[in-house]
């Protein structure tokens, strides 16, 4: 394996933690700061993952 697909990979799974994460906690009725905080970590992480997959195509077509 590249190692970019582990760096790849390794962005998917935060990005997948940090959703099951924010699922769990409305469901728990948990407080709505920390569900809102959890989202939009979600959405940084998921920009970064789309950014890292963006720039390992592009230079993977060097």
């Amino acid at each position: 394996m590249n190692i970019s697909y582990i760096i790849l990979l390794l962005a998917c799974v935060v990005v997948g933690l940090i959703l099951l994460r924010g699922l769990w906690n409305m469901l728990q009725n948990g407080p709505g700061n920390k569900s809102q905080k959890l989202m939009r970590m979600r959405v940084i992480a998921q920009a970064i993952a789309v950014i890292l997959m963006v720039g390992f195509v592009y230079f993977s077509r060097g």
